[in-house]
């Protein structure tokens, strides 16, 4: 027994050691403070900043042109540099979240997705460094080792500075006038006016702290582990770890927070040491970590009121105008113009690279129509949608394949299955169900809290897809970047061998599940899952189960959009993961369906249309990317919340306008007939004691309520 637990004490050591540990120690830290970032900004504006980790590029990126490029002093151009973060934090709240103030927080968190972006954008405007490959400046560049730990001089910055700023900012907010200020405003808005308080001008000191943190947290991170090239890539890892963190911590309690990103980098420290076969596995377990914290702040009721208003919609065509037979067909016309345009599309543009580009294009539409129900009907906004795209993509390859499971634990066999390949209707719709089914338990996690939660989940999601799920040898099959897929045919009838028949193929389901969209919006199916959006307790009230709803967006929005991977698949006839379905494209998503109209099925396909459709059309215009990008999100959300389709509700109202100019109410048939009074008959008295009205098996039933 002694020899056992020797033996086991050795395996331990080996697994965990002291250079492990401070090493997660230091990352955990840099996770922490950028977690602190995050539930500053939450608490004081309730919405999650998927913008924290990149809002420090633009500060960080200049330290690093200032100190590597020109030759600024360390000290002075980290002064500068923590200035231009802070004024930027400050700015973006100026000039994004003060026009959104009242906007419902999902929009808000959409809009924190555009202002990651700029940033990003900003760094790439920067000058180039001459020596890319040069380190990121740091204020200690010595090697010193204690008790067997080596720790080099950017670790011991963080060890020193990182406790003493956690101490200072928990100091500030919980003892302080400006604490006190930012949790009333939080708490309750129209109380903190009542006693003076500005929650804006409290939203953009917070938003500006938010801005010397980011920048300090990825001066930090870049100074111990990255070059002044790779600066950019440092964004989302931190992120989504920062989340987790914020998430455990409840996004109210600072010291939890803090504590929960040791953990997490302590915990990733241990796991790439010891399973170094396995890069991805970190990002599963964060994925784990944030639906269990997820699912108990669910548990203990994390919910939020707010009214959402998603989709701008057009005034009623006046009463008299309905006789006019193109007025009324004015709602349906631009859908038959879009539909007509792309049957006739193949036939003109017979290039098949061109119509790959098109048929791309009507499946990102696909994927984007799942969005229009899941967060534009029930108000929870996924970041990893692409990734049920990308999980569907692949079963469909899969099971077009053929598949043989063999699990083993020594001589014990465990299971030995197989799967004969599969014809294309036939992997297509088992992949579809299977991903709906995957995607409705990932949802299923955040069904007692409002969309913010979800956000964070699918972001997990779709990190952990990208990083780990797509490697695993039951998807890709043995394959590494691009899982191959040979296109067959429909029922032995089409062929799918050409570009052009996958293209009608492709169009076909996508109207197919437009018209099926449309369909359901106005059933029961639209209006419960609206209803529970906007007030789940009024809902409950007449018997609509808020769980069911919810499951069922999340189910249907997960099927379409392994629709359209797997159709984006059988177009490229491959699954490239490291290319298609990644993080960047479920931003990219979300981009989407915001630029085109957020809840409106028309806005799916014109906002595919816009960021897919314009680049490939102008792929030598510098001035496209910005409007498909970061800025042109936010320029809409600004200034044209219901996106583009908020435009062509202008145009359509400015003809209704000119059709009612034309039209007098004085000239119009419905005016012209003049109603005539009914003419009162005389009735015989009834006899005596004969009842006038008589009901007979009168049953009043309430139903549920």
């Amino acid at each position: 027994m002694t020899a056992l637990g020797g033996e086991l004490t050795v395996l331990a050591a080996g697994f965990v050691t002291r250079q492990l540990v401070f090493t997660g120690l230091v990352n955990g830290m840099v996770f922490g403070l950028v977690a602190l970032g995050i539930v500053l900004v939450y608490r004081s504006t309730r919405v999650i900043n998927f913008a924290v980790a990149n809002l420090g590029l633009v500060g960080a990126g200049l330290f690093a042109l200032l100190v590597v490029q020109w030759s600024v002093p360390f000290w002075m151009a980290a002064a500068i540099a923590l200035f231009v973060g802070t004024a930027w934090g400050a700015l973006v709240e100026l000039t994004v979240i003060r026009r959104l103030f009242t906007a419902p927080r999902v929009i808000v968190l959409v809009a924190t997705i555009g202002i990651s972006g700029l940033s990003l954008a900003i760094l790439l405007l920067y000058p180039e460094v001459d020596a890319p490959a040069a380190r990121f400046p740091v204020a200690i560049g010595s090697v010193h080792e204690w008790a067997g730990i080596r720790a080099t001089g950017p670790q011991l910055v963080i060890v020193v500075l990182v406790p003493l700023i956690v101490l200072a900012l928990t100091g500030l907010l919980n003892h302080t006038t400006l604490g006190k200020t930012v949790k009333a405003s939080a708490d309750n808005p129209d109380l903190a006016r009542l006693a003076g308080i500005s929650p804006k001008l409290v939203s953009t000191a917070v938003w500006a702290i938010a801005g010397a943190l980011a920048t300090l947290s990825l001066s930090l991170l870049a100074g111990d582990t990255g070059s002044v090239g790779n600066l950019a890539t440092l964004g989302p890892s931190t992120l989504v770890r920062a989340l987790a963190a914020a998430v455990i911590a409840g996004m109210a309690s600072f010291r939890r927070a803090f504590l929960a990103g040791i953990a997490i980098g302590v915990v990733e420290a241990v796991v790439r040491f010891n399973y170094l076969d396995a890069p991805g596995l970190m990002d599963f377990l964060v994925l784990i970590a944030v639906l269990v914290a997820v699912n108990w702040q669910s548990r203990q009721g994390a919910a939020e009121t707010q009214t959402f208003s998603f989709t701008a919609k057009p005034r009623p065509i006046p009463e008299r105008l309905r006789n006019v037979w193109w007025v009324r067909q004015i709602d349906r016309a631009g859908f038959v113009l879009m539909g007509l345009g792309a049957v006739l599309l193949p036939l003109v543009v017979t290039a098949p690279s061109r119509q790959l580009l098109y048929t791309s294009i009507l499946a990102f539409a696909l994927c984007a129509l799942s969005l229009t129900v899941l967060t534009g009907w029930a108000g929870q906004l996924s970041l990893g949608q692409m990734a049920f795209a990308g999980i569907g993509a692949m079963l469909m390859a899969t099971l077009s394949r053929g598949l043989n499971v063999d699990l083993s634990i020594g001589d014990l066999r465990l299971l030995k299955a197989g799967i004969q390949p599969l014809s294309f209707v036939t992997a297509l719709a088992l992949a579809v169900a299977l991903t709906a089914v995957l995607a409705t338990l990932i949802g299923a996690s955040a069904l007692r809290v409002r969309g913010l939660y979800l956000a964070v989940s699918t972001f997990a999601f779709g990190l952990a897809a990208q990083q780990y799920l797509y490697d695993r040898p039951l998807l890709n099959g043995g394959f590494n970047d691009s899982v191959p897929y040979r296109r067959t045919n429909v029922f032995g009838l089409v062929d799918l061998g050409s570009q052009q028949s996958i293209y009608y193929l492709t169009l076909a389901l996508l109207v197919a599940a437009i018209v099926v969209i449309a369909h359901l919006r106005r059933t029961g199916v639209g209006r419960t899952t609206i209803a529970v959006r906007d007030n789940p307790d009024g809902a409950a009230a007449y018997t609509v189960s808020a769980t069911q709803t919810k499951l069922r967006a999340f189910a249907l929005a997960g099927g379409i959009a392994a629709l359209g991977g797997a159709l984006l698949a059988a177009n490229l006839q491959a699954v490239p993961t490291s290319r298609y379905f990644t993080v960047a494209d479920s931003l990219l998503l979300v981009a989407m369906v915001v630029i085109g109209g957020l809840g409106s099925v028309a806005g799916a396909v014109l906002g595919s249309i816009w960021v897919v459709g314009l680049p490939a059309f102008f792929p030598d215009n510098d001035i496209v990317p910005l409007l498909t990008s970061s800025v042109g999100l936010l320029v809409l959300l600004l200034y044209f919340p219901g996106g583009l389709v908020q435009i062509g509700h202008a145009l359509r109202d400015a003809v209704v306008g000119w059709a009612a100019a034309r039209h007098p109410a004085d000239t119009t048939k419905a005016q012209r007939s003049v109603p005539v009074a009914p003419v009162r008959s005389e009735r015989a008295a009834l006899p005596a004691g004969v009842a006038a009205l008589r009901t007979e098996g009168v049953v009043v039933r309430f139903g549920g309520i």
